[in-house]
């Protein structure tokens, strides 16, 4: 059986389109539509570009802002794929977001963007739920992940600053309390920072690079973005689209979320159907991530 997901991301940042790129060639991912923050049109030209490269023409893609002074693509991404024209969006993130749970009940999103896209569908359409939201972003600190799992990073530490949270921390904050979504899986950054792709990484994904279009395509990416930055890219939205495929590659603690000094937490708690990663398996991202 196949999992429905819609995929929220941005292009500021390499690892959304190789998450893209992952699920739009995973054989257990049927990937219903793509939303983007803010959704320039540059951005749009770039997604609907790697969507037709992995024979995925007919996804549709929304967008928050298309006339976005700010392109909002990094150079890698011009690098990586060459000078991509503008395009334009189907429609607004958030009817295509809205439709597509319409027509899918049980799609997952899955959202890899500072969250502005998700706040307008919670305000402009009050009666839509979201069964299954899985979100990269957030934090758990010593209080939730036990002593063997931690990050010797994150060793001592309760809060932090996440990037796709605090793009929109009130969008966040309602996502976390909202009615409408009815389990979240948050794949946070004190397991994120555990997956990173290295040269190391590199090698190991020669013989599976062939596997699908998708990962011949994040191969040559990573080909390019390791001949710059020796030290390799954290794979912040790959390990959550994973995660979204197979939710046994993490650990989960049921908790309460919360923002202190602009910096974000997680107690443990019940009854919130908010559930934070603490650790991960990383023979079995490994295997997810290469259709193995």
């Amino acid at each position: 059986m196949s999992i429905d997901i819609i995929f929220d991301m941005e292009t500021r940042d390499p690892d959304d389109v190789f998450a893209l790129c992952f699920l739009c060639s995973h054989p257990s991912v049927a990937l219903r539509a793509v939303t983007i923050n803010p959704g320039s049109k540059a951005q749009i030209g770039v997604i609907r570009h790697i969507l037709h490269r992995l024979n995925k023409s007919n996804i549709p893609v929304g967008a928050r802002n298309p006339d976005s002074n700010k392109d909002a693509v990094s150079e890698f991404h011009y690098e990586f794929i060459g000078m991509i024209p503008p395009d334009k969006p189907d429609n607004s993130a958030d009817y295509i977001i809205a439709t597509t749970i319409n027509l899918y009940p049980d799609v997952v999103l899955l959202t890899g963007a500072p969250l502005h896209n998700l706040r307008l569908l919670l305000k402009n359409y009050p009666d839509i739920t979201i069964k299954h939201w899985v979100g990269q972003g957030g934090f758990a600190g010593d209080s939730v992940v036990p002593s063997e799992f931690r990050l010797p990073k994150f060793n001592g530490v309760e809060t932090c600053l996440t990037y796709n949270f605090n793009g929109d921390p009130k969008a966040a904050l309602a996502l976390l309390s909202s009615t409408q979504v009815l389990t979240r899986d948050i794949v946070s950054k004190n397991v994120c920072h555990g997956v990173i792709y290295n040269k190391e990484f590199h090698e190991y994904m020669k013989p599976f690079k062939n596997n699908s279009a998708g990962l011949n395509l994040i191969y040559n990416g990573m080909e390019l973005y390791l001949k710059h930055r020796q030290e390799g890219k954290m794979f912040h939205d790959p390990l959550a689209a994973c995660i979204a495929v197979n939710r046994n590659i993490a650990k989960f603690q049921e908790v309460e979320i919360y923002r202190k000094g602009g910096e974000w937490g997680a107690i443990v708690a019940n009854n919130t159907n908010t559930f934070i990663t603490i650790a991960i398996d990383h023979d079995q991202f490994f295997q997810t991530f290469t259709l193995t």
